[in-house]
């Protein structure tokens, strides 16, 4: 196993010269998740809601604050790594990047943001002006409340976040597949605690099948809910109906496009939904900034960044015993916990996209760029939604209060400049951020069962295809067993939290190994 690896993609051939449709183990208990799933709620939707939301909320009073600690250490430990001369040495045996840094970011803030770009952009932050987060003791609704929504939100889609997503652990995965050749799956990960028997051995297959099913958890809820969203918007602005059938109609055109872009790879449909995202999120934003609300955007950033920085510490760490258990629950926790289930299979997809980059220019691009990025896109829209809610232009307060934040948005969007213009421009935007998440982590997911960077394009339409027909059968059932089926993950962050744990003291191994090989360091 401790061979060198190519330097160019690994063949999607096995040993036998057949095509490698991934490990059994990894397929039976996915699909079988996803199987069981469905089945029991059809046979008893009310029973599969009230236990996932039992397991959800223990789960979120019993390791809140373990869940926090580890996105705190994973930021801060990977920020010391970056500046360190480590940090120079060149990630999967390339020379020069294969992509332009463009191209790349794009990939990375696309793939990424989908979740709070489609859904808590928005709304997330006009929640926090209407009811006062527990860190801030501000009289919500007023001038004085702006800022510290806005930095609760930062907070809950910032840097410690992002950087779980793709820094210790593409460090760990990138030196183990594409310097040592072994197979590019979460259970690497656990490779120098466990040895070489986990790699072979049933538990590989348990561990990696554990990352999977998150994954999907928590990739079936944006495409459902997208479905959902875009079918009320084109009812509210055109007058299309709002329908079960106009929702699958949706979803299929969703999954035709991710799909697509998945199997075609890296290099063409996923660069190409994706720079044209970036290009598409920077005239919306244009269109904010020149024409709408200029001057508040502008000194809320500031004062919402500084707000984030001197409160980083008392919001990230912020317990059950100092909050209203409920909202732990479902802000801090709940976020937290969503990007852990995320973090192994992005972690693969970031470290195959950063072949050619140094370990530095990954860290700083998913742990400090693309947060920054983030809190720019959740301050043109939630800043604009803040600044309509605060002079009577709009009113969120009962939808938010009852997490309708597809309301939220599409509330937003007409009162932004140019009105429907701008509505249709978003839910093209937020149409594609999910389809850059379902192309990213349907290749990921084939990545995982091939154990390498080059899976069957058959294997990565497949489970394309399955997560939009499972998002059809629960929109079937009612968007409340989406709800569900999003609470999931957080139950499922459990398992995938210790896998990632390792990474800790792994990732600075791997970087330090990665740049003696290279001759960077004695």
């Amino acid at each position: 196993m401790n061979h060198p690896a190519p330097k160019g993609e690994a063949p999607n051939i096995d040993g036998s010269g057949r095509l490698s449709l991934g490990d059994p183990i990894v397929l039976i208990l996915s699909i079988g998740f996803i199987v069981a799933f469905l089945a029991l709620s059809f046979y008893d939707v009310t029973f599969v809601a009230e236990s996932i939301s039992k397991g959800f909320a223990w789960t979120a009073l019993a390791l809140g604050s373990y869940f926090q600690l580890l996105l705190l250490l994973t930021f801060f430990i990977a920020i010391g790594l970056a500046v360190t001369p480590a940090a120079k040495a060149k990630i999967g045996n390339l020379d020069a990047p294969e992509m332009s840094t463009f191209k790349w970011l794009s990939i990375i803030l696309c793939t990424l943001l989908a979740g709070g770009g489609v859904f808590f952009a928005a709304g997330e932050p006009v929640y926090h002006f209407i009811v006062t987060p527990p860190a801030f003791s501000s009289e919500a609704g007023t001038v004085e409340a702006v800022s510290n929504a806005l930095a609760q939100s930062f907070m809950h889609w910032g840097f410690i976040g992002w950087a779980v997503l793709g820094s210790l652990t593409a460090i760990v995965l990138a030196h183990a597949h594409y310097v040592k050749g072994q197979p590019l799956q979460p259970r690497t990960l656990l490779y120098p605690l466990l040895g070489e028997r986990l790699m072979r051995g049933p538990l590989g297959g348990v561990i990696d099948a554990c990352c999977v099913i998150a994954v999907v958890a928590g990739t079936v809820g944006p495409i459902g809910f997208l479905a959902t969203q875009v079918s009320f918007g084109l009812h509210e602005v055109f007058g299309l109906a709002n329908s079960y059938t106009s929702k699958l109609v949706i979803l299929a055109v969703l999954a035709s496009m991710y799909v697509l872009s998945a199997m075609s790879g890296v290099h063409k449909g996923m660069q190409l939904l994706s720079r044209f995202n970036v290009f598409l999120a920077l005239a919306v934003g244009a269109v904010i900034i020149v024409f709408g609300p200029t001057l508040f955007l502008v000194n809320s950033y500031l004062s919402s960044m500084g707000v984030y920085m001197s409160e980083f510490f008392p919001m990230a760490t912020i317990t059950a015993e100092t909050a209203p258990a409920w909202w732990m629950q479902w802000w801090t926790v709940f976020f937290f916990a969503w990007f852990i289930g995320f973090g192994p299979l992005v972690a693969i997809f970031v470290a195959r996209i950063s072949r050619g980059r140094s370990i530095r220019e990954m860290i700083i691009a998913v742990a400090v760029l693309a947060p920054i990025a983030t809190t720019v896109w959740f301050t043109l829209l939630g800043g604009s939604g803040i600044y309509y809610q605060l002079n009577g232009v709009i009113d969120l307060t009962a939808a938010l209060n009852n997490f309708q934040f597809d309301v939220a948005t599409l509330t937003v969007a007409q009162a932004l400049p140019g009105g429907a213009w701008m509505t249709l421009a978003i839910l093209v935007l937020t149409t594609i951020f999910v389809a850059t998440t379902g192309d990213s982590m349907s290749y990921a997911i084939a990545v995982v069962g091939a154990g390498h960077d080059n899976p069957n394009p058959y294997m990565r339409a497949f489970w394309g295809i399955a997560m939009a027909v499972m998002a059809a059968v629960l929109l079937y059932m009612g968007a409340g067993q989406i709800s569900a089926l999003q609470q999931f993950i957080v139950i499922t962050a459990i398992p995938v939290s210790f896998i990632l744990l390792p990474s800790l003291w792994d990732g600075p191994k791997a970087a330090y190994a990665m740049a003696r090989e290279q001759g960077i360091i004695d």
